[in-house]
């Protein structure tokens, strides 16, 4: 991450992420309010079960190419995590990034197993995902030795989304299809994926002048800048519940409909004989 694309990567990684889950968690909401027959239809454990296992399989993807990126990137250890010639530590922060990464991995795998096959609880998968979290944070909270007063700072407000996440993530383990819980972890990531890319514009501006990274200034700037990417993820994450939930109502609408329907012509439902005689009625009027 020691450079702009290293931050852009996992930005764009958790963004995204933050974004489909909340579209995501969003439908499965709307779909339990509705107990209607096309609700059974569309969130349908077989239904939810091929996503997770569909998004599982691209956050263990992206996972790997973390890791390898870190790793055999330009500059990077290529897994050489000691250097003997010089009798010492051989880029420990990109290994710190890649721990970072592998727990993400170990998280999707296990999501894997649970969503394909009976070997594991079902809450298992929020546990792997606190703990991944948590060693993010954790890692970075002790990969700032030695640096300016800026980056670290830009480096601890990041730790607050962070250890969010992490606790959030523990909740879910106990309350799992929350929907307040949900919808505040979206928040979070989107956060946290929003404000990698701030961290590099900070301290690896593409153009433009560099940041002075003693200048308490830019430290109050930086913290209202802060709650200015909180603001906008709240935005982000309304504005797709919003608009996903009406979207969803009025596909259950159609869906029961036809359902019915289909049901009516089969004689699979009769409706009561008051019913036809009021029809008769009006037709005679």
């Amino acid at each position: 991450m020691g450079s702009f694309r290293g931050h852009a990567l996992p930005g764009t990684f958790f963004l995204v992420a933050g974004i489909w889950w909340t579209v995501k968690y969003s439908i499965w909401h709307a779909t339990r309010r509705n107990k209607g027959i096309g609700s059974t239809r569309l969130a349908s454990r077989a239904s939810q079960r091929r996503l997770e296992i569909i998004e599982s399989s691209v956050i263990l993807f992206f996972s790997l190419v973390g890791m390898l990126a870190e790793q055999f990137g330009s500059g990077g250890p290529k897994l050489q995590l000691y250097d003997f010639v010089e009798k010492h530590w051989d880029h420990l922060h990109s290994w710190h990034h890649a721990t970072m990464y592998l727990f993400f991995g170990l998280f999707a795998t296990v999501s894997l197993i649970i969503h394909t096959t009976e070997a594991a609880p079902l809450a298992l998968d929020r546990l792997m995902l606190a703990i991944a979290f948590f060693n993010e944070g954790f890692l970075f909270l002790y990969h700032l030795h030695g640096r300016g007063m800026l980056d670290v700072h830009v480096h601890l407000l990041l730790l607050y989304a962070v250890f969010g996440e992490t606790l959030v993530a523990f909740l879910e383990i106990f309350h799992r299809g929350n929907i307040i819980l949900e919808l505040l972890r979206c928040t979070l990531t989107v956060v946290q994926g929003t404000w990698f890319w701030e961290v590099g514009f900070v301290l690896y501006p593409p153009r433009g002048p560099e940041w002075d990274l003693k200048d308490p200034n830019n430290m109050m700037f930086i913290t209202m800048c802060y709650s200015w990417h909180l603001a906008f993820a709240m935005l982000i994450v309304s504005v797709l519940y919003c608009i996903v939930n009406p979207d969803v109502q009025t596909s259950l609408f159609k869906t029961t409909r036809f359902v019915v329907m289909e049901d009516l012509q089969r004689g699979a439902i009769r409706l009561p004989s008051s019913f036809f005689q009021c029809k008769a009625q009006y037709a005679n009027i």
